[in-house]
């Protein structure tokens, strides 16, 4: 892929704005966020829980070893936002996960 096909443009909500992936890595003024061994997290990693944990609302527990997929950063350096089956809007501690190894 090319630099210039439409896929690598990330859209800045704050701006209004398509950017480049390096225009939105320069942009980027999040905090940085780790897991729970102090690996770098970054939108679209693969993560494991690391602990059973309780969902508030869902009325049932993740369990420790469950993968977690393609993982968005909320802007808050102890959070990241999350898709599970039959759980929304599921928002996790990053001290609870560590990344996958492996992943994109």
């Amino acid at each position: 892929m090319s630099e210039g096909d439409a896929g690598d443009y990330v859209y800045d909500e704050e701006t209004g704005e398509w950017l480049s992936p390096t225009d939105a890595a320069a942009q980027s003024t999040g905090p940085e966020v780790v897991d729970a061994v102090g690996n770098v997290l970054a939108d679209g990693d693969a993560v494991t829980l690391i602990k059973d944990l309780k969902v508030k609302g869902a009325g049932q527990t993740l369990k420790r070893g469950t993968l977690i997929k393609s993982i968005r950063l909320t802007g808050d350096a102890q959070e990241i936002d999350c898709k599970h089956e039959g759980i929304k809007g599921l928002v996790l501690r990053a001290e609870f996960v560590k990344k996958r190894g492996g992943s994109q």
